[in-house]
């Protein structure tokens, strides 16, 4: 795959002023990342673009992977220094799902930038059960209950309804399975002996890696997709599916990605890892500051086949403060994609048990665990204090302001209001038991897969 390539010569840092990586004696300065090609990356291509590695000390190799296993197995056994990750990836290592190793990070990439998208044809069949504004467009967000009735009719006729995700610990995964059951219909279930996640399910979902969504669904393999930008604005460019929701209309301000390393690099590589943080954390500065004003030239950054390969204006249409819903539809919503306000880099604590509970709910977790359980595997995964001490040394440089970081959290943060989700729900990673409870579709307590039944 073609790779990007940069190196930080000795000569190009300031002699005036010793930096922070001169200081900090990197043990390692050479590095190759990898990335999927969704513009949530976004932050690895500027610290890279804008010479943020560089000044840190660092050579660095950006490579886009096939798709995510890929990506995991790549910094389990060493190829990957680090990559941009679903943020169930670390997790779902860590305690052994699917493959074990112990994946941390210091770095969450990115708030919302997902969305659903359904085919023209479903969206059609959906559109009588939609609630109309005034002006005749369609009221958003728009429940998975106005595709219930479709799913119904698929399921007389004996047609499966198929959806696609783009990993099974991926976010898309989660928030797909997470409005379908606020609309009343069943995703389905995982087991130790049935990985599908298909067990009960009125909608079948499977994975289809990101890139390839719009073309899957416009050969009818599936009916609908969730993902990442750029490819729900794709299937609305190419005119062959509608978003239904944004993940931002799904929970507002909700986690998405993360950077991911080798829990043994970083132990092995402490100053390295200081200094990729700090690189990171200066990239997501610059993508949100003043009121997005440098998001046009992320975009063209972004567009560079190196990168996410699409069409600036589809990267555009929601890195720059909009989104399209159908044609001519286009609506503001500045909070799409956020990089670095409301402490979007963060590695807070009750990100992660979020998606643990999600991982029980659905029996990628078989057994019932104690709230101390999520908090521990909370704690093993995010890095908050390795965070803060790359924050610290930003604004011990000038270039970083203090005001913008949470040195004073405890990993959790506010819970999230009920207006705040499609459902109604709130949130709090303080209780992850009682918010399992809270949720009428979904194992909780003692509740066990056998064979294809539910139990407890």
């Amino acid at each position: 795959m073609k790779t990007v390539t940069k190196w930080a010569l000795a000569t190009t840092l300031l002699a005036a002023t010793p930096t922070w990586a001169e200081m900090l004696d990197l043990e390692k300065d050479e590095l190759k990342f990898g990335f999927i090609k969704l513009t949530d990356m976004a932050p690895l291509a500027i610290a890279y673009e804008n010479g943020y590695f560089e000044d840190e000390g660092l050579y660095v190799t950006l490579e886009a992977q096939a798709n995510w296993k890929v990506l995991l197995d790549g910094v389990i056994d060493g190829q990957l220094d680090g990559a941009h990750m679903l943020a169930g990836q670390p997790l779902a290592a860590t305690i052994g799902y699917g493959t074990k190793a112990h994946i941390v990070t210091p770095f969450s990439m990115d708030l919302n930038g997902n969305g659903i998208t359904v085919s023209n044809a479903i969206w059609e069949q959906m559109k009588p059960n939609v609630p109309l504004m005034e002006d005749g467009r369609p009221q958003h967000p728009i429940s998975a209950s106005a595709l219930a009735p479709v799913v119904a009719t698929y399921k007389d006729q004996g047609i499966p309804f198929d959806m696609g995700m783009v990993f099974p610990v991926s976010t898309h995964n989660y928030e797909l399975r997470y409005w379908l059951a606020a609309g009343g219909l069943q995703p389905g279930y995982y087991s130790p002996d049935d990985v599908s996640g298909q067990i009960a399910a009125d909608v079948l979902l499977s994975v289809t890696p990101p890139p390839q969504m719009p073309s899957t669904m416009e050969a009818g393999t599936i009916f609908g997709y969730s993902v990442g930008e750029p490819w729900n604005q794709q299937a609305v460019f190419k005119g062959i599916g509608v978003p239904v929701i944004t993940d931002y209309e799904l929970w507002k301000n909700n986690p998405e990605k993360v950077f991911g390393m080798n829990a043994e690099f970083v132990a092995q590589n402490p100053n390295t890892a200081l200094a990729i943080t700090k690189a990171l954390i200066r990239a997501a500065i610059w993508l949100d500051e003043n009121d997005n004003a440098n998001r046009v030239e992320a975009v063209e950054i972004l567009a560079r086949s190196d990168y996410v390969g699409a069409d600036q204006e589809v990267i555009a249409n929601s890195m720059t403060g909009t989104f399209e819903y159908e044609k001519g539809d286009t609506r503001d919503v500045p909070d799409f994609n956020v990089f670095f306000r409301y402490n979007a880099t963060y590695p807070f604590y009750s990100d992660a048990i979020w998606y643990l509970t999600q991982m029980r709910r659905w029996g990628q977790i078989a057994e019932p665990q104690s709230d101390e359980w999520y908090f521990e595997t909370a704690r093993s995964v995010y890095k908050p204090d390795l965070y803060l001490q790359a924050a610290r040394m930003l604004v011990d440089e000038g270039l970083a302001d203090a005001a913008d970081f949470p040195w004073d959290s405890d990993g959790f943060k506010v819970a999230t209001p009920a207006e705040d989700v499609i459902d109604g729900i709130p949130y709090d990673g303080r209780t992850p038991n009682a918010y399992l409870e809270s949720l009428p579709i979904g194992l909780k307590g003692d509740m066990t897969i056998v064979g294809n039944k539910v139990q407890g």
